[in-house]
């Protein structure tokens, strides 16, 4: 490794966005250090994705820290007893948004940032195809960098950190083809919010409608394994 080496710290979840971003900020040269976290949330087969998908781009490292965020609670990917809806109502935060886990993520992500002299952080949030989540706004983006540059050693120092966020303002489409054009294999990702235990989708929450959409909208055969779901008529 060369003093000229640009180093970044990723957040993968193991997603389809996080996925996409990883292998963007590869391709534009980054040494990536990923972290990924098991905070408790309901399916918890994301993060064998998240190591599928690290090891498939051969990333420098990938760390995942436990956290504890079930034991707070309010949110339906962290307890159990509140309900997975199958359609989010519009304009209304949903009971999936977990209360601050963008923010607690970024900032374990600034520490270690700190200590490996990176000075880029990729996070995969998006203004466009969301379900409406305060903390994957440009506005909470822009106040995180700069809390970032006022909170650390090598922030006041004049080593800026720049937390990179290069789906936001892209469509699910979008972001399906320049993941392809990346040669990333959507099949490794996991989207939903209630997979089962082999990482199957369940097909109707709505992780699953838009990543489902972005597949169409992408024309991109969609390689989401779903679980076999009996309904009533």
């Amino acid at each position: 490794m060369t003093e000229s080496t640009k180093k970044a710290v990723v957040l993968l979840s193991g997603g389809l966005d996080s996925a996409t971003v990883l292998a963007m900020a590869i391709d534009q040269g980054y040494e990536c250090h990923v972290l990924s976290f098991d905070y408790g949330q309901r399916s918890r087969t994301e993060l064998n994705a998240a190591r599928a998908v690290a090891t498939a781009l051969g990333v420098r490292d990938h760390r995942v820290i436990r956290l504890n965020l079930e034991d707070f609670g309010g949110s339906a990917l962290t307890d159990t007893s509140i309900e997975v809806p199958e359609q989010e109502e519009e304009g209304v935060i949903p009971v999936t948004y977990v209360p601050a886990r963008n923010t607690v993520f970024l900032s374990l992500a600034l520490g270690l940032a700190e200590v490996l002299e990176a000075r880029a952080i990729f996070i995969g949030v998006n203004a466009v195809d969301y379900s409406g989540y305060p903390d994957c706004r440009p506005a909470f983006i822009a106040a995180f960098e700069q809390t970032a540059n006022l909170a650390t050693r090598a922030g006041v120092s004049g080593q800026h950190f720049h937390i990179e966020t290069p789906l936001m303002k892209m469509t699910k489409a979008e972001i399906i083809a320049e993941g392809m054009r990346l040669g990333l294999d959507y099949g490794l990702t996991v989207s939903c919010y209630q997979a089962d235990d082999d990482g199957r989708a369940c097909g109707v929450c709505d992780s699953c409608r838009l990543r489902a959409k972005g597949f169409v909208d992408a024309g991109v055969p969609d390689p989401t394994r779903y679980q076999r779901v009996t309904r009533n008529a």
